[in-house]
């Protein structure tokens, strides 16, 4: 069995690796929208809402633009919940 994704890795150390994943993405939208979420959120996020952001961090720009954008639905395999949080807080920061 593999090991978890964060066996040994300071949460602090996985935090500072997704924050720079979040401003870092390719795409500036991209960038603007997970960046300032990721700023807001990290510190109060534990292990297992990390991951999810991970996970959702591993879709590609273009769908997740496309998501967020509103311009296609969610798909049911991805964090619609967490999707949903990170637009409703690019809404309320804008």
């Amino acid at each position: 069995m593999a090991p978890p994704k964060d066996a040994g890795e300071d949460i602090a150390i996985r935090r500072r690796r997704l924050r720079y994943r979040a401003w870092h993405r390719g795409t500036k939208e991209m960038d603007l929208v997970l960046g300032p979420f990721a700023d807001a959120h990290l510190d109060g996020l534990a292990a297992p809402e990390l991951d999810r952001l991970e996970a959702l961090m591993d879709e590609e720009d273009t769908d997740l633009l496309k998501w967020v954008m509103g311009q296609e639905p969610v798909p049911a395999d991805a964090d619609a919940d967490l999707l949903g949080q990170i637009i409703a807080y690019r809404l309320q920061t804008q």
